[in-house]
């Protein structure tokens, strides 16, 4: 069992050294940090606010999916952060070409949770899912780029992501309801 363990991390530690060494460039170095930050929980909870107040009802019913989502996927997140306490590659390895700082620790990725939750629930509402999932990919991948998270972590953090979104569709039904009850009182 610790062979298999051994192997998976240094498997994950080769992945992770090519991607954030092998594939540095000007450009991927000026991009990825921008991309990243579309991970950010304060920038999706902007897109929820834009979505209750200019989508009409079906916007704030989506926006309400996305926040419940987002609260999950955050707690989830911390909780798993907490019970880890996975250090960030750039705090145990060397070389780590770091575009990225953070104190909490690696595992898994809020980033990629919150991406996916909010692509997959954007893309299903309102199509274009293939687009929403290249976007969380992407915002995935500038994790390990940047010198913050193993591909472990992101890997982990967008099967979270796809979990969350697929347990708020599975109560979508019932959220919508308490929703108008809640509303028509």
């Amino acid at each position: 069992m610790l062979d298999i363990l051994s192997s998976a991390y240094n498997l994950d530690v080769a992945i992770f050294y090519f991607i954030n060494l092998s594939l540095q460039n000007p450009i991927f170095n000026f991009i990825m940090p921008l991309i990243t930050n579309i991970g950010l929980y304060i920038f999706w909870i902007i897109i929820c606010l834009l979505i209750a107040i200019f989508g009409g009802e079906k916007g704030r019913n989506v926006a309400l999916l996305l926040i419940i989502g987002l609260i999950l996927g955050h707690l989830a997140t911390e909780l798993l952060k907490y019970v880890f306490m996975r250090p960030r590659p750039f705090t145990v390895l060397q070389g780590v070409h770091q575009l990225g700082m953070l104190n909490s620790y690696s595992f898994p990725s809020g980033h990629a949770i919150e991406v996916f939750v909010a692509c997959i629930i954007l893309g299903k509402k309102y199509g274009y899912l293939l687009l929403f999932l290249i976007i969380a990919f992407l915002v995935s991948f500038s994790r390990v780029y940047i010198g913050v998270h193993y591909p472990s972590d992101v890997i982990i953090g967008a099967l979270i992501g796809v979990g969350v979104a697929t347990l708020v569709f599975h109560y979508e039904d019932n959220i919508l309801k308490l929703k108008n009850r809640l509303i028509h009182r």
